[in-house]
């Protein structure tokens, strides 16, 4: 077997195959990418070749134009291609709608690139799927034992309670635009509440995009000059800033809420003036990190971004091989 670190390198653009000829997710325009998923620290415009699942390939050209990139290469989960010397196949991370992890073999190794991944269930994501693998690089957004997610839907029940004590109250929510936004429609509709979501204007694109991709969301609306003196009682979406601007002071008697990952941590929501924080991530926790890494049966580990140090640290406790790739580039998306 030719071990991976033979055939994979960091360099100042990313994470780089020399098998294949490739980057995965670089910062910086290059000759060939493969993306793994749509949001902004991970796909970039300006790349000669971009390699992804359709669903990214639709939000890269939704985020950027057309033009994004000068060829695209549509790679659906499951079906192999060659690449140089190297195979590589996609498989579903749970992220957000077309995020990917890539399996790439080479050599009778088999080193599998997690991307950002999650392992609960979204309604709005295809189901993380487990690659067996030597080597398993991964995220560490949440890469610390403090962070442990609860069920979203019991976070959905904070708001749907919320708002039945303060029926003449606007639940403003910031969240990402891009996955975060769509989930928590989707969550909402899963707990039964079936009235309009109202948008943000910024949040309206990619909801529209979700749809338009088989992703069924239930009633929305935007967010106008001529109804936002009327949502009291309502649900209104928006990006986190938007919640300390003027935007958000026009609605009535304003709730500030916000759902994030981040939000378990008291001082964050305190900093941002969130009064109702719903711990909602689109990454794994801790005890999903350990999991995972465990059950794809890797004998060394790789971490890429988010807590390295303790990740690292507790891989080598187990008996695995463990370094941090210190890649820079990418940030924790979820406080967008």
């Amino acid at each position: 077997m030719i071990h991976p670190r033979e055939w994979m390198e960091v360099r100042s653009e990313g994470l780089y195959c020399k098998a294949g000829g490739f980057f995965i997710d670089p910062v910086r325009p290059v000759d060939a990418a493969i993306v793994t998923h749509g949001h902004s620290d991970h796909a970039r415009s300006g790349h000669a070749k971009v390699a992804a699942t359709p669903d990214t390939l639709a939000i890269m050209a939704c985020r950027y134009g057309e033009g994004f990139a000068c060829q695209r290469v549509d790679l659906p989960y499951r079906q192999p291609i060659h690449w140089g010397e190297a195979r590589v196949t996609l498989y579903p991370a749970g992220h957000i709608l077309g995020a990917a992890q890539v399996l790439i073999e080479h050599g009778g190794a088999r080193l599998v690139v997690s991307g950002d991944y999650k392992r609960t269930a979204d309604p709005t994501a295809r189901p993380f799927e487990l690659v067996p693998c030597d080597v398993f690089v991964t995220e560490a957004t949440f890469g610390l034992p403090v962070f442990c997610h609860p069920d979203p839907q019991r976070e959905v029940e904070k708001l749907l309670n919320s708002l039945a004590i303060f029926p003449q109250s606007c639940h403003a929510i910031g969240c990402y635009a891009l996955g975060k936004t769509q989930r928590l429609i989707a969550e909402l509709r899963r707990a039964g509440y079936d009235r309009p979501i109202y948008l943000h204007g910024a949040l309206m694109k990619l909801t529209e995009l979700y749809e338009a991709r088989g992703v069924a969301l239930g009633p929305y609306e935007p967010v106008t000059p001529a109804n936002r003196k009327a949502l009291a009682g309502e649900i209104v979406l928006c990006p986190p800033l938007a919640l300390a601007d003027r935007w958000s002071r026009s609605l009535p008697d304003v709730i500030p809420a916000a759902a994030s990952g981040w939000m378990q941590i008291r001082a964050r929501a305190k900093q941002q003036r969130v009064e109702l924080p719903l711990i909602i991530s689109d990454h794994c926790d801790w005890p999903e990190l350990i999991d995972t890494i465990r059950e794809t049966g890797a004998e060394e580990i790789w971490v890429t971004h988010g807590r390295e140090e303790a990740l690292v640290h507790y891989c080598r406790k187990l008996g695995l091989r463990a370094r941090a790739l210190s890649l820079l580039g990418y940030e924790d998306e979820e406080a967008e």
